[in-house]
C-alpha cells in the first residue's frame, strides 16, 4: 500500500488516465448515471462517503481548471457552497455555475469518470474540469507562456478564493 494515496484501485486507475480537459464527476447518491459511463461506486451507506470527503482528497491528487456545479448551491445551500470553496481556495480553478440539466444530459455524458458518493445533499454534483500543473509547463527560456497559466498562476500565488 502508498500511504497517503488512493487505495480504491479502480479510481486510482481512472484518475491516472486523466489528461488536460477530461471531465472527472463526483455526484450524490441520486445522480441519473449514463449507462455505460465509466462509474466509480463509493457510495457504501447513506451519506458515506460525504460529496465533500471526495472533492477534497481529489483535491490533493489532480490539478483542476474549472468546477461546474448547478448555481443555486450559492444561493439555496450556502453551506456546502462554502465547503467547496474552501477545498477549491488556492488551487488556481473557478468556479462556473450551471443548471442540474446540464450536468445530467451534457456533463454526465461527456465525463471520463463519473465517481458516486453515498452523499445525501441536495445539489451535490460537480463536473471537474481536469488541468495541469501551472507551474511545470511553459518553463522553457524560449516559449511563451499561455494567458491561462498566467492567471492560473496569479490565482494560486494569491490564494484566491473561487467564486461563482
Amino acid at each position: 500500500m502508498k500511504p497517503n494515496q488512493i487505495l480504491h484501485p479502480e479510481l486510482a486507475k481512472a484518475l491516472a488516465t486523466c489528461g488536460h480537459t477530461d471531465i472527472i464527476m463526483v455526484t450524490d447518491a441520486g445522480f441519473p448515471i449514463p449507462a455505460g459511463a465509466n462509474r466509480i461506486d463509493l457510495g457504501f451507506y447513506a451519506g458515506h462517503p460525504d460529496v465533500c470527503d471526495i472533492l477534497q482528497v481529489l483535491r490533493q491528487e489532480i490539478f483542476v481548471e474549472e468546477v461546474h456545479f448547478a448555481a443555486e448551491v450559492k444561493t439555496h445551500f450556502p453551506s456546502l457552497y462554502k465547503k467547496v470553496q474552501e477545498i477549491y481556495t488556492g488551487s488556481g480553478a473557478v468556479f462556473r455555475g450551471t443548471t442540474h440539466e446540464e450536468l445530467c444530459e451534457n456533463y454526465a455524458k461527456r465525463a471520463k469518470v463519473i465517481i458516486r458518493s453515498g452523499s445525501l445533499s441536495a445539489w451535490g454534483n460537480f463536473a471537474l474540469v481536469a488541468s495541469t500543473d501551472p507551474f511545470a509547463w511553459f518553463t522553457e527560456p524560449d516559449v511563451k507562456i499561455l494567458p491561462a497559466y498566467v492567471e492560473r498562476r496569479k490565482r494560486i500565488e494569491n490564494n484566491e478564493v473561487p467564486e461563482i
